[in-house]
């Protein structure tokens, strides 16, 4: 009883802060995403053993940070992707250079798992930040969460109620393919209904395809939501880790509950490019 309590608290302070940072936008977000981003890779060195002592931070570590703060930092001021991009690329060479000067310090194995954490967790999440700067952002980017979280409920719900058949039963037993077309389903509906709540109460003129273009953004993203998911819960099956961290009471860390979310937030942002027809 008292882990359900604390887990819920947390969860409430946890969409309270998204509901100021997201809907501030701007900087408020910008600062936001950035944390996240950071605590994240943090937590995804961590779990993949990068470190040699893992109490301290190591000198292939410390060059992601580095990519990371340049990379959002461009993310901000720059106003094309050529730095951006550029940055993604000097990032991942310096971590070779570590990798070949200190050889053999670190494995190819350690260095792999930096650059894949480098680019899946703070590159990927930084496509909030993004998504809420496009046009009609701030509506589009609640569809992140629609087609992560809400999907996460529904398919919960339906997999609890109707559930047979195991998605991935070694994986992770509990979810059945019931539940993931029902996520998916959910995830569809809220995109629906939010669209529709647009239209009716919406003071400002918004795409006219929004109310077929919302469920199916939602529902695409929901169906990878669910594979970013069962990936993160690899990683850490592979390394036996529970956690990717404790920083959310209840829930673990930033990648526990934003697993999903990195594969969902680029998915959106191109989706509504595509389907939306905006910039």
């Amino acid at each position: 009883m008292k882990g359900t309590v604390v887990r819920t608290i947390s969860g409430i302070v946890l969409l309270l802060i998204l509901g100021v940072t997201v809907g501030s936008g701007g900087l408020i977000l910008f600062l936001f995403d950035l944390f996240i981003a950071l605590v994240a890779y943090m937590e995804m060195v961590r779990v993949t053993k990068v470190r040699p002592d893992q109490k301290k931070i190591c000198l292939l570590e410390g060059v992601g940070y580095v990519g990371i703060a340049a990379y959002f930092a461009l993310r901000y001021f720059a106003e094309t992707d050529t730095y951006v991009m550029l940055t993604i690329i000097l990032t991942i060479m310096g971590m070779m250079l570590v990798y070949v000067l200190t050889f053999p310090k670190y494995q190819a194995g350690q260095v792999m798992a930096t650059v894949f954490s480098f680019v899946y967790a703070p590159i990927l999440l930084s496509y909030i930040y993004l998504t809420r700067e496009m046009s009609y952002g701030k509506y589009l980017v609640w569809l992140i969460f629609c087609a992560s979280w809400a999907c996460d409920t529904a398919a919960y719900c339906v997999g609890m109620l109707i559930g047979k058949h195991k998605l991935a039963p070694v994986l992770s037993p509990k979810k059945t393919i019931e539940g993931a077309v029902g996520g998916v389903a959910g995830a569809a509906l809220v995109g629906f209904l939010y669209a529709y709540a647009l239209s009716r109460l919406g003071s400002e003129p918004l795409p006219e395809n929004m109310l077929w273009a919302f469920p199916v953004i939602s529902a695409l993203g929901a169906i990878l939501s669910q594979l970013g998911d069962l990936a993160a819960s690899g990683i850490k099956r592979n390394y036996q880790m529970k956690d990717y961290g404790k920083l959310i009471p209840g829930h673990g860390g930033i990648m526990d509950r934003f697993d999903s979310v990195c594969v969902t937030a680029p998915l959106i942002y191109y989706l509504s490019l595509l389907l939306l027809q905006i910039g």
